[in-house]
């Protein structure tokens, strides 16, 4: 929603301000300027990504409008269900949820939980269950699991703004292209030589308003949202950790809320009832 109302707000204001001034807004419809600008950028992200972060780029600019998942609900989603885990094991211990760790595709304890989520720690209690590791070494291994998944997730990011930060080089390249057209009509009408300067003018103009008022912020949004969801991932990874070290179910809970992050973070009573209501 947020990400809408900038964009609006930033062609609002540039557009406003030149019609302020007296502005022809036709001039600024240059579809010639746009296919060189937009053609060449895509063609530099097709050139420089794998299909794996050409879908990642598609899914982070949706994820840029659609707004924020990890809010305080989805905090308290997981916590609940961490605790529904915690106290089944607790009470049967680790083998008693051997089975909803093996299918928890159908699990009930497994079932609703996000499918990234249920494969990051169900591969760690099947790992516990194995014996041998220490929680040390689950707590790197998940360590292990969330640098490679912020690695991945931040690959989208840094293709897009690679692409935003060579907007304005290929703004110039249309606006050269344009002056080579204008010498070309050297020894025309004024008015032609003059139509064909401004829209040389327009591809650099173009290039950086794109960059700067566009793909740049759109990058910077998806660069925190990976981060937020990195977040999400270093709560639960506190959570079972805690757990695993031999900390009560609430207890354990309380650790992996103290290190969600301030603007999605439950209070204790907050949690509580959720558990309460839960239960």
């Amino acid at each position: 929603m947020f990400g809408i109302a900038g964009i609006i707000v930033v062609f609002g204001a540039v557009i406003g301000g030149y019609l302020v001034e007296h502005g022809n807004l036709k001039v600024l419809i240059q579809p010639a300027e746009l296919l060189i600008i937009g053609g060449a950028a895509a063609g530099t992200v097709l050139i420089a990504n794998p299909v794996t972060v050409l879908k990642g780029i598609a899914d982070g600019m949706g994820a840029v409008f659609a707004g924020s998942k990890f809010d305080k609900p989805a905090y308290l989603k997981i916590l609940t269900q961490l605790n529904a885990v915690m106290q089944k094991a607790r009470k049967e211990g680790l083998a008693g949820i051997e089975t909803d760790v093996e299918k928890a595709e159908t699990s009930e304890l497994f079932k609703a939980w996000d499918h990234h989520i249920r494969d990051f720690v169900c591969d760690t209690l099947r790992v516990a269950m194995a014996g041998g590791p220490t929680p040390h070494d689950l707590d790197q291994l998940m360590e292990l699991d969330m640098e490679v998944h912020h690695l991945e997730a931040h690959q989208p990011v840094n293709a897009l703004t690679t692409v935003a930060d060579a907007l304005p080089g290929l703004g110039i390249v249309a606006a050269v292209l344009g002056v080579v057209i204008t010498m070309q009509a050297l020894g025309g009408p004024p008015e032609e030589i003059g139509h064909k300067v401004a829209a040389a003018l327009v591809g650099t103009f173009l290039g950086i308003l794109l960059c700067y008022g566009l793909l740049g912020p759109i990058a910077s949004k998806m660069g925190k949202a990976a981060d937020e969801e990195g977040h999400y991932y270093h709560t639960v990874r506190v959570g079972v950790i805690s757990f695993l070290k031999g900390c009560s179910p609430l207890i354990a809970l309380e650790f992996a809320r103290r290190v969600a992050p301030g603007y999605a973070r439950p209070t204790f009573a907050e949690l509580e009832a959720a558990l309460r209501n839960k239960g």
